[in-house]
């Protein structure tokens, strides 16, 4: 029997009495703790006791080559060297420049990699190298490894332009009953900041607006808008770095371009240089420069957003403006900031902040240089600049409705133009086109709304003899017109 449990195999780590074992600390082990948990005794059992006998379960050996170590200690010796001398310790400096080595590999790897595109593959969102060698390549395409979130210029911008960027305040007679409401241009300038002061007689000047400009030319000449001192019976001109205002002298205005050019007395003023719009592409950076809501000399940067904007602004008249190649950005432009500069990042004036879109944010809009320069001695000497013929009738129009059809008595679906108000002596008046009279279509041609009429007759030459289509008290008429040119009376169609 005891021969028989003798040759019954065991677990490698756990023997009874009488066997070799595995464990060569085991003497060691059993005298300082008889009792322990663990794989080299019976729980609450002391070493060397032999436990009751019970069915052996035979366990496979585990595989010959694989050594069992009960217990580690990370970064421990083995337990074959317990008596022999600690490693020798890696010096800082070596650990410094494994240290560094590694950064200056990885930085290398890093630029080549980007200056390479290693990793513009599919993964990443790139275009997978072609198969076929004979595709042609992409013609300068986009690399923003160098691009900078914004210009670091703005700064030196605004130091060197700042200086020749001027506050104009305009000042008008106070008239009995006047309220100085006055709504011109408020919906996109709101440069005009009428107010009444009780208590002042007539005749005596008031503020009326205020605005901003640039000087051109060091002998004192400032260009600004001319919607900014408009109906103004005094200019004053602030430049920075002068205690008292000048009072500026009104040179020339174009209403028409909406540019106005002033004229202060002095020598030697700081001024900036007019630049060349048509070489701005969108996107590009600008920088806005002005005195938004009284707020003197403040600066704004924003992108071109887009060039060669119409927008048509009507002012409390009743009379039409129309600004054609606009540049549009959508750097802040605010009241105040009418007639500053817009500039590039050279610092050269690229258009005449003028109007703001109230019904949206950051859609601004300046009159570009290439308008500036082609009448700017023109307003310098206070000559008349020559304009292209506009052709017109010289009549109000608006569209029919069911209330205009019902007063009139005609059909109530009737579509096409009623004249509102005759221009004494203009074309319409001469050929006899009279007031409630409906305009349905000229020369054969149907309009149904004044709209359509009027870029018809835009489309003729100035001289051109035109008929209208005529509703008069319920009757069809025609009325022969001669076409003529809307500069010679400053009105709307």
């Amino acid at each position: 029997m005891e021969d028989e449990n003798k040759k019954t195999e065991q677990p490698q780590g756990f023997t009874y009495e009488g066997e070799k074992r595995d464990d060569p600390y085991g003497e060691t082990r059993r005298d300082a703790e008889p009792y322990t948990f663990g794989p080299f005794g019976g729980a609450g059992r002391p070493y060397g006791e032999e436990a009751p006998r019970q069915d052996v379960v035979e366990i496979a050996p585990a595989p010959a080559t694989k050594e069992y170590r009960p217990f580690t200690v990370s970064g421990g010796t083995v337990k074959s060297d317990w008596n022999a001398k600690p490693p020798r310790r890696t010096s800082f400096r070596a650990i410094f420049a494994s240290f560094l080595a590694g950064v200056i590999v990885v930085g290398a790897l890093m630029f080549t990699a980007d200056r390479q595109n290693w990793f513009t593959g599919e993964l990443f969102g790139g275009t997978p190298q072609a198969q076929n060698t004979t595709a042609k390549p992409v013609n300068n395409p986009v690399n923003n490894a160098e691009d900078v979130v914004r210009p670091n210029n703005i700064a030196k911008i605004f130091e060197q332009a700042s200086p020749a960027v001027v506050k104009v305040e305009t000042f008008a007679k106070a008239r009995q009953g006047t309220t100085w409401e006055d709504e011109f241009f408020r919906q996109f300038f709101g440069d005009n900041y009428r107010s009444n002061r009780g208590g002042e007689g007539e005749g005596d000047l008031q503020e009326s607006g205020m605005g901003s400009g640039f000087l051109f030319d060091s002998t004192g000449y400032i260009l600004t808008n001319q919607h900014v001192i408009e109906g103004a019976d005094q200019i004053k001109v602030t430049v920075e770095g002068h205690d008292e205002p000048y009072t500026a002298k009104l040179l020339g205005t174009s209403p028409e371009l909406d540019l106005a050019v002033l004229k202060i007395e002095g020598n030697d003023f700081p001024t900036l240089k007019l630049g060349d719009s048509s070489s701005m592409n969108m996107g590009d950076w600008v920088v806005a420069i002005g005195n938004p809501v009284g707020f003197e000399h403040t600066i704004t940067v924003g992108v071109l957003s887009s060039n060669e904007r119409e927008i048509t602004i009507q002012d409390s008249s009743g009379s039409t403006r129309k600004y054609q190649h606009l540049l549009q950005t959508d750097a802040s432009i605010n009241p105040g900031n009418s007639g500053g500069p817009l500039l590039n990042l050279s610092g050269e004036v690229i258009g005449i902040n003028t109007a703001v879109s109230t019904q949206a944010q950051g859609i601004g809009f300046a009159i570009p240089t290439s308008t500036i320069t082609e009448v700017l001695e023109n307003l310098k000497t206070n000559t008349k600049i020559p304009q292209k013929p506009v052709p017109f009738i010289g009549a109000t129009l608006m569209d029919v409705n069911e209330e205009i059809a019902q007063q009139l008595g005609i059909e109530k679906d009737t579509k096409g133009s009623f004249v509102r108000e005759v221009i004494f002596n203009s074309p319409a008046y001469r050929g006899d086109l009279r007031q409630y009279d409906v305009i349905t279509g000229m020369d054969g041609t149907a309009y149904k709304n004044k709209d359509e009429l009027i870029a018809a007759i835009q489309k003729k030459e100035v001289g051109a003899k035109v008929t209208l289509d005529v509703l008069r008290g319920g009757k069809e008429v025609d009325i022969i017109v001669e076409i003529g040119d809307k500069n010679e009376f400053n009105v709307q169609q």
